[in-house]
């Protein structure tokens, strides 16, 4: 058993291809070749903790997942998330690694799952990306779209002054032209491809100033008692989408919607059978669309067996460097 630090593990994730891993694990989650047992939970009286963990039939490993978000850190300069990935062996249950990530795979994954409900659903003509939120969930998701439109006019809201002002000097050093809201629902005026990554417990956009050919990524809320989106969003879009349907009933936009009585449920797609070509998302630039992703183990499951491949094939390559020495 090996355990790998933050750092080997960022530098692991240079040139791998995360949308095509991700895109793959919903894929097989959707077609049932994944074993995902609902979310274990500990809700603090400052933070949560969540423990993902599933396998792939027929792969190598299993993995273990373990999360935390305590989003008060940040007044105590500590990062608000934190965490690690165990990776055993399927066929004897042993220990391969520990990837001591600090949270940093949970945070990439997520931020690549929202690139991948992006490229399925947001509209081509992207005119204005807009953010819901400032930290780094709001930075990482703006990172990956990159990947997904030539859109460099950004449009950000957060809570505070200061952390939007900060948020717009450090993406514009990544190439985006930023501006700053007061109003939340100004993002939605605005920008047709919308991302939210705030742990608000209320919602912050309204469907009074939702405009037709929207597409959003809802990423924050990933808890029965979260939600960002008011659900007559999701009573007024043409499609709406769930990284795991099972999951998304349970937690999330689409759990609130349903207890609200704004959509039923039984028209909810599952983002694996659109990526499948199985489901149609988006059939026009006027559809709206939503994304509700809660987080499914299978992505954990997928990255982390890919850092460790990239992690093998690195010390396969040291040992050979030694052994020539």
């Amino acid at each position: 058993m090996r355990t790998a630090t933050a750092d080997r593990i960022r530098a692991a994730l240079d040139g791998l291809d995360l949308m095509t891993t991700i895109e793959e694990g919903f894929v097989e989650y959707s077609d049932g070749r994944a074993v995902v047992p609902p979310v274990g939970e500990l809700i603090l009286d400052r933070g949560e903790v969540h423990i993902k963990y599933g396998f792939v039939r027929g792969d190598e490993y299993y993995v273990i997942k373990v999360a935390s978000g305590f989003f008060g850190n940040s007044a105590r300069g500590l990062p608000s998330g934190n965490g690690l990935m165990l990776v055993f062996r399927q066929d004897t249950g042993v220990l391969e690694r520990i990837l001591l990530d600090e949270g940093h795979l949970t945070d990439v994954r997520t931020a690549v799952a929202g690139a991948v409900a992006a490229k399925h659903l947001a509209p081509v003509d992207i005119e204005r990306i807009g953010i819901v939120g400032t930290g780094l969930q709001a930075r990482l998701q703006l990172y990956h779209l990159e990947t997904v439109t030539a859109c460099r006019d950004v449009l950000v809201w957060g809570r505070g002054e200061q952390q939007v002002d900060r948020y717009r000097n450090d993406v514009r050093r990544q190439g985006f032209s930023a501006e700053g809201t007061k109003d939340a629902d100004d993002v939605l005026r605005s920008c047709n491809l919308v991302v939210t990554t705030t742990p608000s417990s209320r919602p912050l956009l309204h469907a009074s100033a939702l405009n037709s050919g929207t597409h959003i990524t809802a990423v924050g809320s990933d808890t029965a008692d979260k939600q960002e989106l008011e659900s007559a969003i999701l009573a007024r879009a043409n499609v709406v989408v769930a990284d795991s349907i099972e999951q998304c009933r349970k937690r999330g936009e689409i759990h609130r919607a349903i207890a609200d009585d704004a959509i039923t449920g039984e028209h909810v797609l599952e983002l694996g059978d659109v990526i499948a070509n199985r489901s149609a998302g988006r059939v026009s630039q006027s559809d709206i669309t939503v994304a509700d992703l809660t987080g499914v183990a299978v992505q954990d499951i997928r990255i982390a067996t890919a850092v460790l491949g990239a992690l093998d094939a690195d010390d396969q390559s040291e040992d050979r460097r030694c052994v020539t020495e």
